[in-house]
């Protein structure tokens, strides 16, 4: 990352890609993860179905084993979503784990199963809670209708915040990721920040919450400045998920392509940008097995180019060449074939030096290269320019080509060092 905190939170620019979880009780049915406000459930309604969860099949163990066999190096899942069920035991609502037939913790089991790995590990945890009869309902974004015997009240909603987040910072272990979301009231406390930092030192926070926190979080390809090719202006995590209608179990969910979500991630990590991908157990706690698969697609070809995101910034000065990404680290140039390359063949126009070496990533495969002199270039005062052909680009159509070029000189000045880069792929 290019916005070192300087203290324990630095853990954060060097994880790069994480796992995010969406689990709870909208699991059950299978439709989506905003079930009870998108359905208009009645609480009571909706209440109803912690009488049904009982995840058998959960295994803390085995999301871990699939994050790490796809290069994911954090956790970061639901603890609470807007529906208000608690993933953990709390002393100030009925509404949690506790009070169905499963019964156990299931944040403390994730946890658990994460500090045995030194995984860092962290929670999404909505400021809005629907369920609650103090939440001030003002007809806002994913906010419920009100029901009969409510009693809005700001701060004692707030107090009732302050004691869940102090219960996430203090029963856990070691918490490295806060993820808020869903804050529509316009209330500021940056005193609620202060105390998860001043609890959990090395936790990272997100800018959903009650101050702008420490990263940005565009998600999906909501926010159309967020794909502009130009370093982002801060800490940042894009985050989507494997499924194009959900972030929670979908019984019949359409899925994107793994083709999709590399381009996403590679245009995001391009421009300096941790990757939240996240998945939706079922009912029983299983990751599918569709989901796994992609997941393990996306992962294995994330591990393999994974180089080209540590300790790079973007290079579009390189070339006019608008077809590619270009990150670099020193003499050392990264070729991001996204999108979807249109010939076998990339030109790097005005770029006139020949690279001592270039391997595709994706294969470890030698690239061929060559100073050539196109006709399309007949008018130009130095017609020759860096040419890559012979590219099998219909071979790897379902992947993102990256393609490093090591350059002794010929460069223009500029580029990261490769000292933090080289530490950390060195580990790896």
């Amino acid at each position: 990352m290019s916005f070192p905190f300087g203290d324990a939170r630095d853990w954060f620019g060097r994880a790069r890609f994480g796992m995010f979880v969406h689990w709870g009780l909208y699991a059950l049915d299978g439709w989506h993860e905003q079930q009870h406000y998108r359905q208009r459930l009645s609480r009571g309604e909706y209440r109803a179905l912690a009488a049904r969860f009982d995840p058998r099949g959960f295994s803390p163990q085995a999301w871990l084993d699939l994050a790490q066999a796809c290069g994911m190096r954090y956790l970061v899942v639901t603890a609470k979503h807007i529906d208000g069920f608690c993933l953990f035991h709390s002393r100030v609502s009925d509404f949690t784990v506790e009070h169905t037939p499963h019964g156990r913790d299931l944040i403390a089991q994730i946890a658990e199963a994460c500090h045995r790995r030194a995984f860092p590990f962290g929670v999404y945890f909505s400021a809005l809670d629907n369920l609650h009869p103090c939440y001030p309902r003002a007809g806002r974004a994913h906010e419920s209708e009100p029901e009969p015997g409510d009693t809005p009240d700001l701060e004692r909603y707030m107090d009732f915040v302050r004691a869940q987040v102090r219960e996430l910072c203090t029963n856990y272990g070691a918490l490295r990721v806060f993820w808020w979301d869903a804050n529509r009231t316009g209330f500021e406390d940056r005193a609620i920040n202060d105390t998860i930092r001043r609890l959990q030192p090395a936790c990272v926070i997100n800018d959903r919450g009650w101050d702008e926190g420490d990263f940005g979080t565009p998600e999906r390809d909501y926010q159309a400045a967020a794909d502009a090719v130009t370093p982002f202006p801060r800490r940042t995590e894009a985050c989507d998920s494997v499924g194009s209608q959900s972030w929670g179990y979908r019984s019949d969910e359409d899925y994107f392509t793994p083709r999709y979500l590399m381009g996403r991630i590679d245009l995001m990590m391009a421009k300096g940008a941790n990757y939240l991908l996240n998945v939706g157990p079922d009912p029983l706690g299983r990751i599918p097995a569709e989901q796994e698969r992609i997941l393990r697609t996306v992962g294995r070809w994330h591990r393999r180019v994974a180089e080209a995101f540590h300790d790079t910034g973007l290079a579009p000065e390189l070339s006019s060449n608008r077809d590619v990404l270009l990150t670099r680290r020193a003499n050392t140039v990264y070729v991001h074939l996204n999108p979807t390359p249109r010939s076998t063949a990339v030109v790097l126009r005005p770029l006139n030096a020949l690279p001592a070496a270039a391997v595709l990533l994706n294969t470890g495969e030698t690239v061929a290269c060559d100073l050539n002199r196109l006709p399309a270039l007949h008018r130009e005062p130095v017609p020759t320019c860096l040419r890559l052909h012979s590219l099998p680009v219909e071979r790897l159509a379902g992947e993102v080509p990256v393609i490093r070029l090591e350059f002794g000189a010929g460069l223009p000045a500029g580029g990261p060092s490769g000292t933090e880069a080289g530490a950390d792929l060195a580990n790896r």
